[in-house]
C-alpha cells in the first residue's frame, strides 16, 4: 500500500500546488476544474430516466411505485476535479502517516479513506460557500425600487426617451438607463426609482 499512498499523495499534492499557484497569479485554476456533477451526473441521470425508466415504464413507474434513488445524484454533485484531487492528496498523506505509526493494514486503510473523504467534503462545502457568496453579491435590480439617486444624463419627459441615473445599490454606485412619465429631468436632478421597466432600465420621478 505504501506505493499507492505515495502515488496518490504525489499526484494530488502536485495538482493542489499548481491550482494554488494559478490562483495566486489570477488564473484561479478554472481550466482544470471539471465539474463531474454537471457533466457525468447530468448525463447519468438523463440516460437513467430516459433509457431505463422509459424501457420499464410499462411494468413499473420509476417515479411512482418505485421512486428513483437520488443518492447517486447527491454523490455526483459532490464530485468535481478539485474534490477528487483533495481526496487523493489526503488519502495518500494520511495513509503514509498511519503506516509510519506502525498501525495494522486495516487501520491504515481506514485512516486514509476517512481523511480522503473528509478532505473531499471539506473542499465541496468550501466551494459551495464561495458560490453562495458570489451569488449573494450579485446586483438585483428589483432592489432599486425606492432608491434615491441623481440624473447623470438628461431624461426626456413623458417617456419620450431615456437618460441615465446614478445611485447606491448594495453598497455599490450603479448606473442605469432611466425613463420618466413626468417632465424632463435635467442632469443633476434628484430622483427616486418607482419601478423597473426591464433589466437595464428603471422608471423614475423627481423627488
Amino acid at each position: 500500500m505504501t506505493a499507492v499512498f505515495i502515488v496518490c499523495a504525489a499526484i494530488g499534492g502536485t495538482v493542489l500546488v499548481v491550482q494554488f499557484l494559478l490562483a495566486l497569479i489570477g488564473l484561479g485554476g478554472d481550466a482544470f476544474d471539471i465539474d463531474v456533477s454537471g457533466d457525468v451526473g447530468h448525463d447519468f441521470s438523463g440516460d437513467f430516466h430516459g433509457d431505463v425508466g422509459g424501457g420499464f415504464h410499462g411494468d413499473a413507474d420509476m417515479h411512482g411505485d418505485h421512486p428513483v434513488d437520488h443518492g447517486s445524484t447527491w454523490l455526483f454533485s459532490v464530485l468535481s476535479f478539485r474534490t477528487v484531487v483533495a481526496a487523493l492528496a489526503f488519502f495518500g498523506l494520511a495513509g503514509l502517516w498511519a503506516e509510519s505509526t506502525g498501525a495494522s493494514a486495516p487501520s491504515v486503510l481506514l485512516v486514509a479513506v476517512a481523511a480522503g473523504f473528509a478532505a473531499m467534503m471539506g473542499v465541496y462545502w468550501m466551494m459551495r460557500g464561495m458560490k453562495k457568496l458570489q451569488a449573494d453579491g450579485s446586483v438585483r435590480i428589483h432592489r432599486a425600487v425606492g432608491r434615491h439617486g441623481n440624473v447623470y444624463l438628461r431624461i426626456p419627459g413623458n417617456r419620450s426617451g431615456s437618460g441615465k441615473i446614478q445611485f447606491n445599490l448594495q453598497n455599490r454606485t450603479m448606473e442605469y438607463s432611466a425613463i420618466t412619465s413626468g417632465p424632463d429631468l435635467p442632469t443633476g436632478a434628484k430622483v427616486v426609482v418607482v419601478g423597473v421597466v426591464n433589466p437595464t432600465t428603471l422608471d423614475v420621478q423627481a423627488e
